[in-house]
């Protein structure tokens, strides 16, 4: 019975609740954005060289910090201007108000997880890492994250996994050359 009561108390607040509360927002890559993404990926796995992977690479950060939807796009803004030197550590708040309204945006775990690795909390790092992937799996920066906290950790087996995942990705990611045994970029003409 008191479970009862307790949804119904709580069905009747959230009706009662004025307009201007926000739920989460869905949030879908747009289709432009979409398949300008499947583009450079493409591009960037097939790669030549490290300036081209780098030229394309930064275009996919590009999309990634900059969704087409405006009010999503200026929070995201704000993070990164709100950071400063300190960058996103410093905006915890505002980045854990982000993945509240906009629970399926990638970005804004890898965030997240950015933030927690700079303050040394690893298992953090690790768990916003994941739910970063399972939003956009070729996510390179998450890749190339949990292998550098694996290596850290003394996971040398599981940080080498995790880098040749990120490394199908983007082939000259420069964490590569923390794992010698991998050997140079493969050469493609």
């Amino acid at each position: 019975m008191r479970i009862l009561t307790r949804l119904t108390i709580a069905a009747l607040l959230l009706s009662a609740a004025p307009a201007s509360i926000a739920l989460a927002e869905p949030y879908t890559v747009s289709a432009k954005q979409s398949a300008a993404l499947d583009d450079l990926f493409q591009k960037l796995s097939a790669a030549t060289s490290e300036a081209q992977a780098r030229g394309l690479a930064d275009q996919i950060w590009d999309i990634w910090i900059s969704p087409d939807d405006p009010e999503l796009a200026a929070r995201v803004e704000e993070i990164f201007t709100a950071g400063g030197f300190a960058g996103p550590a410093s905006q915890l708040p505002l980045i854990d108000e982000l993945i509240a309204d906009y629970p399926d945006y990638s970005e804004a775990w890898n965030l997240r997880a950015t933030a927690h690795f700079m303050r040394g909390e690893y298992p953090k790092s690790l768990a916003d890492i994941e739910e970063t992937l399972k939003r956009e799996p070729r996510h390179f920066g998450a890749l190339s994250g949990r292998a550098l906290i694996l290596e850290s950790q003394g996971k040398r087996d599981e940080a080498l996994e995790a880098i040749e995942k990120a490394l199908e990705v983007h082939p000259f990611l420069p964490e590569r050359n923390l794992f010698p045994e991998l050997g140079d970029p493969p050469i493609r003409s």
